[in-house]
């Protein structure tokens, strides 16, 4: 039976912001703007808990305790099974690493902390994103936060002042928010995306509607509930993960939001019709469990008609989840203290929590138990230098020159994450030689003396790249005169961007030194390579300079591929691509070398012969990848071309 202060144009609205954000993340172009269909969702929070949390208070039986149980047990029941269930369905089709992700997300999760660890990690429109099962429980992590502080707030402060001068505290404060939010969203883009203080001002937009509602005829409630589905509809579609986000352009969606709101029809048809009715009950559930369907029809390369079946996939969960979980009632009386304790969803979040931290924790102690030694031989493979990250803590150009191998220094390797891939490998061949390498390594850095990496949405030129190899040509002249220096580089990403994402060539070159391009077209070409060249001559005064041919990139991550092709028992077969799809990515990277060998003498290094045959460059060998991902070479695959290094050496 339907609670008679139930609010039919709120659950209708909770359906427009749910499809927004499904359609958004099941194909981002039918939708681009669906991701503020989250801002919404605050909106609507704010407003239900703020009148929950003022009823209370005026009525003077208002408990905080009590007031977070009952946030548990909307919460967590749904959670915990999604929870459950993506640790199952791991044990069987995750590579270690990413069951160890799992195990991490799921305790941040459960424990409301998962919008802090996304922070740390990419970005939510980065392409990483869509190999995180959790990814989506960020937003109610900051709803958490904020049921955990703002009633709290509230009871402090009505020991000082009026519920009156309280509403408009809450007024100054949704608007010092939003100030707070655009001026945030401009210098850090990333963490106000995640964080509560830049989105606390919208759940508080959701407060003013319920604390100053508006008294308004019905032709005028019409209209305004036009104009905010208006706002909304515009913000899906206008609006895009271009944008920076929240900031100011949040206003949209969070203004019709509460225009919505405040309108207050009861007998919409836009709101109160029966699907949007269906939706909106069931829009928990299906926020939660649509984005691991969007995360499987990725991770698995699905065709397009999965994401149909996902939208419908999600449906259908959603109402189950509603049905069997959500509307499961958990009694507590509330008597003493100890009752409080008997909040079921609280151990459900203590139990997933040790879960998550144990597969976090001990993930490779339990490959035996749920891997085919097969699996085991491909996953080993992902292994990546234990020392890349200290290697590559590059600060102000400043390099911590790691040496690998035994014996004297026989040569020093510079370059990005490519030559950080093989440092291990080479560093063996020069043991055999009786001596060892010195790294300066940094990923994404091109071998480019004083150049800059553009962040475009920190508005940022970081010279960190372009320091250290200023300096590397100054130390490896003075600490190392006369010893050979290789050079390895991804330089097809700096000159055309990430092959495997589809639209990065489409967008500004990150590097540059004397000036700055709005594309990639000829004249930039022209311009970095005539750097690359220089720099490499620069070297070359002091050193007889190796350079190695590029890596193939293979576009799929290679290991995971293998994996999942296994899991799923699917014929093996080799992860490969066509030389003369190479040889047309590595044109220009050929012509820069080649001049380099013609104007400074520099030497050249061709792994290609131990990665390709006459037609193709493969990602495998004998069942074992020759990548850690998609165009790095794993501890196998940097092993196979090392013997090129041995000449460097003699």
């Amino acid at each position: 039976m339907q609670n008679k202060n139930f609010r039919r144009d709120i659950n209708g609205l909770r359906a427009i912001a749910v499809i927004a954000v499904v359609l958004f993340h099941f194909n981002a172009s039918w939708m681009p703007g669906g991701f503020a269909g989250v801002d919404v969702f605050f909106v609507i929070s704010g407003f239900l808990m703020t009148g929950i949390i003022f009823k209370g208070i005026e009525q003077e039986h208002f408990s905080v305790l009590k007031f977070y149980v009952a946030r548990a047990n909307r919460i967590i029941p749904a959670l915990a099974v999604l929870c459950l269930s993506l640790s199952v369905f791991g044990w069987f089709y995750l590579t270690p690493i990413e069951y160890e992700a799992l195990g991490k997300h799921i305790a941040s999760s459960v424990t409301f902390l998962s919008n802090m660890v996304y922070w740390k990690e990419a970005g939510y429109f980065d392409a990483a994103s869509h190999e995180k099962w959790l990814l989506h429980t960020w937003s109610l992590s900051v709803e958490w936060q904020f049921y955990i502080l703002y009633p709290l707030v509230l009871v402090a402060l009505c020991k000082f002042m009026s519920i009156k001068a309280m509403k408009y505290l809450l007024l100054i404060g949704t608007i010092l928010g939003f100030i707070l939010c655009i001026i945030s969203t401009y210098k850090w883009p990333n963490p106000s995306y995640y964080l509560l203080p830049t989105r606390a001002w919208e759940m508080m937009m959701g407060g003013i509607a319920f604390l100053f509602p508006f008294q308004l005829q019905e032709h005028k409630k019409k209209l305004m509930e036009l104009l905010g589905i208006a706002l909304i509809l515009a913000s899906y579609i206008f609006i895009s993960a271009e944008n920076l986000w929240p900031g100011y352009l949040a206003i949209f969606p969070v203004l019709g939001a509460f225009l919505l709101i405040q309108a207050n029809r009861q007998n919409s048809v836009i709101t109160n019709n029966v699907v949007f009715q269906k939706i909106g009950t069931w829009s928990y559930s299906i926020y939660l469990w649509h984005w691991p369907l969007v995360v499987a029809i990725y991770i698995f390369a699905l065709s397009e008609e999965y994401l149909y079946l996902g939208i419908l996939l999600s449906i259908i969960l959603g109402f189950l989840s509603y049905h069997f979980i959500e509307r499961i009632k958990f009694q507590n009386d509330f008597t003493h203290v100890l009752s409080y304790l008997k909040c079921k969803p609280i151990y459900c979040s203590g139990l997933l929590c040790l879960i998550g931290i144990l597969l976090f924790s001990k993930q490779y102690d339990l490959m035996p138990f749920r891997l085919s030694n097969e699996e085991i031989v491909i996953v080993e493979q992902q292994k990546r230098d234990p020392r890349e990250a200290f290697c590559g803590n590059v600060v102000n150009g400043i390099s911590p020159e790691c040496k690998y191998g035994t014996g004297p220094v026989k040569a020093v390797v510079i370059g990005d994450s490519h030559s950080q891939a093989q440092n291990m490998a080479i560093g063996e061949r020069a043991s055999l030689a009786g001596g060892s390498i010195v790294s300066f390594g940094l990923s994404g850095c091109p071998t480019i003396k004083n150049s800059y990496s553009y962040d475009e949405k920190h508005k940022i030129a970081d010279d960190n790249c372009g320091k250290l190899i200023a300096n590397a040509i100054k130390i490896t002249a003075q600490k190392y005169p006369n010893i050979p220096i290789i050079v390895i580089n991804r330089n097809s990403q700096y000159l055309f961007g990430h092959n495997e994402n589809k639209d990065f060539h489409l967008k500004p070159p990150v590097n540059f030194v004397d000036q700055e391009f709005d594309q990639r077209n000829a004249a930039y070409l022209e311009n970095i390579s005539a750097h690359m060249i220089n720099t490499l001559c620069e070297f070359s005064e002091h050193h007889q300079v190796y350079l190695t041919r590029p890596t193939p990139e293979l576009i799929t991550d290679v290991p995971k591929t293998m994996f999942r092709r296994l899991a799923l028992h699917q014929t093996a077969q080799h992860l490969k691509i066509s030389r003369e799809a190479y040889m047309q990515r590595q044109q220009v990277a050929f012509d820069i070398q080649n001049k380099a060998v013609q104007r400074c003498g520099v030497k050249l290094l061709d792994p290609l012969p131990y990665l390709c045959d006459s037609q193709y460059c493969y990602g495998d060998k004998n069942g074992i990848p020759l990548y850690f991902d998609d165009d790095h070479l794993s501890t196998y695959g940097s092993k196979l071309v090392a013997p090129i290094y041995d000449e460097v050496f003699q």
